[in-house]
């Protein structure tokens, strides 16, 4: 699935190439992986408990797929390294096993805009 998932987004930066904004990006994305048959929820809502209070804030994530992986769009020239925490409190709160950072400007989306993460939850996926 991470294949599928990094080859959609080579896929639209090939096609748009860098300097367009986050949200044109994520909306061509969001395509691309319907086109390759795969489930997204976007602009998903990440529950936050605290102590057994649930607050009710937005805080969102841009696409979990196929219910399994978080995925975080960025369109900057420069990444920090908030970034990464960010996608990984987002995995950390949804339970999910793993998460997709992807920068849309750059020159070669392979070689330098995508990073792939994994938390504690990798562990619990069955093996195969």
């Amino acid at each position: 699935m991470t294949y599928k998932i990094i080859g959609a987004a080579i896929e639209v930066h090939k096609n748009l190439g860098p300097g367009l904004l986050e949200s044109v990006c994520h909306r061509c994305f969001r395509h691309e992986l319907t086109l390759r048959g795969l489930s997204s929820s976007s602009e998903l809502i990440v529950p936050i408990s605290y102590k057994g209070y649930d607050l009710h804030v937005e805080l969102r994530c841009d696409l979990l797929i196929e219910n399994k992986i978080v995925v975080e769009l960025k369109a900057t020239d420069t990444m920090v390294p908030i970034f990464v925490t960010k996608l990984m409190t987002y995995m950390r709160l949804l339970e999910k096993p793993k998460g997709i950072l992807i920068n849309f400007n750059c020159t070669n989306l392979f070689q330098e805009g995508q990073w792939t993460y994994i938390n504690q939850y990798f562990k619990n996926l069955p093996a195969g």
